[in-house]
């Protein structure tokens, strides 16, 4: 599997919902996943949206200013041995 997409990780699985919410409602991809095990600290579930909506994703973050933001990494192998995790901010 070679998906690549791109991850908003929280400290708050009420921020997640709503950054998820968010998104959709500024019709955007977004779903909510398990975060990653590298990314070592949060609640656990993590806002999945598409890199091409980077942009789109991070003025709906400003609007939104969610206090509990971990960071914004950019994911590639998800689901296999090899997955790799770079931070976008």
């Amino acid at each position: 599997m070679n998906s690549s997409f791109g991850i908003a990780a929280f400290r708050s699985r009420t921020q997640v919902l709503r950054m998820e919410d968010a998104l959709r409602r500024a019709g955007l991809s977004a779903g909510v996943i398990s975060t990653p095990r590298q990314v070592a600290i949060g609640c656990g579930l993590s806002v999945r949206f598409e890199l091409s909506e980077l942009r789109q994703v991070m003025a709906v973050y400003r609007r939104l200013n969610p206090t509990a933001l971990v960071g914004f990494y950019r994911v590639d192998d998800f689901g296999t041995r090899d997955i790799r995790l770079t931070p976008l901010m």
